[in-house]
């Protein structure tokens, strides 16, 4: 199975991603010589990780019945003395009111995200140059 992204130069430091109808636009921060008028192209990286279990936590709840009003994941991450990042954690916050019995399968839940497993078995990735014709 194969999927496509096209990605095209709008201008400045803005790199844009065209998928399945949608534009994903990046932009560098000031500091990097952009604008800052969207997210870095690593911060929709580490936004993928955190949306994608919240979607496993979502997924949970609902197939309990279980309101999702009050449940929050919080994202964070460490960078070594060369700024590669070494450590994400993601914390999911819950009412007082959740019931103790799914904090662990809560955890599995989120755990069974795409993008985490993909981090944990890398695909290979190759970058070539073609001419166009």
């Amino acid at each position: 199975m194969s999927s496509e992204m096209t990605v095209s130069f709008p201008g400045g430091k803005k790199v844009t991603a065209h998928y399945d109808g949608f534009e994903i636009a990046t932009d560098q921060g000031v500091d990097s010589g952009g604008e800052g008028t969207a997210p870095e192209p690593f911060d929709f990286f580490l936004a993928s990780l955190a949306t994608c279990a919240g979607y496993y936590v979502l997924k949970f709840c609902e197939g309990r019945g279980i309101s999702t009003e009050g449940i929050f994941l919080h994202q964070s991450w460490e960078r070594n003395e060369n700024k590669k990042l070494v450590r994400i954690a993601i914390r999911i916050q819950v009412p007082s009111g959740f019931p103790a019995k799914y904090h662990k399968a809560l955890v599995r839940a989120a755990d069974t995200c795409a993008v985490k497993k993909t981090l944990a078995d890398p695909p290979q990735i190759t970058t070539e140059t073609v001419v166009n014709s």
